[in-house]
């Protein structure tokens, strides 16, 4: 079966005071961190989606592959509901999401969420009683996703919708959930 990765770096990040997919983090931008975390769980398709300052994340790195959302502005949703598209042409039955700004997720963490994915799939990654990514969206359900992401939410209302067949994958022995939202949590990470 074929996995595809979405990475949401679509934003402005505004409380951040630039696009979070030009952050530098130990190293590297952290757009590129994200795709290589999916790379190395062994993700062979990854979709990058790009709307702020898109030409200046392609220029920073050129090796990615990428989706231009031109409603980013609207949200998240829009993000993933540009991703989901992009796959919709592609073979893949599934998509495993992380988002831009969650560097603590970890090769390890994906391969532990996708390692039983399927086309009917809806699995989260599990931190203690927290649900967040990475996230698997079986191709089953990219229509309804895509029709129930609002604004930020992604992803949220139809997994809150559908919870009794979300499957919780414990990883937060392999990762942590932490959002970079601030210049000063790079600093402290």
């Amino acid at each position: 079966m074929e996995m595809a990765g979405l990475v949401l770096a679509a934003g402005a990040g505004r409380r951040y005071g630039m696009p979070k997919a030009l952050v530098t983090y130990r190293g590297s931008l952290l757009v590129q961190r994200a795709a290589g975390v999916l790379s190395g769980a062994g993700v062979t398709r990854v979709l990058v989606v790009i709307g702020a300052e898109a030409g200046r994340v392609r220029a920073a790195a050129p090796d990615l592959t990428y989706v231009d959302n031109p409603d980013w502005a609207t949200g998240m949703a829009s993000s993933l509901r540009a991703g989901l598209a992009a796959l919709a042409a592609t073979p893949a039955q599934a998509a495993v999401v992380l988002l831009v700004d969650m560097p603590g997720v970890t090769s390890a963490s994906v391969r532990a969420t996708i390692a039983t994915a399927a086309p009917d799939s809806l699995i989260m990654g599990g931190y203690g009683i927290r649900r967040s990514h990475p996230v698997v969206l079986g191709r089953d359900h990219w229509a309804g996703v895509a029709e129930s992401a609002t604004g930020d939410h992604g992803a949220r209302d139809y997994l809150r919708a559908h919870a009794d067949r979300v499957r919780v994958v414990p990883v937060g022995h392999l990762a942590d959930d932490t959002d970079l939202d601030v210049p000063e949590e790079v600093t402290h990470a």
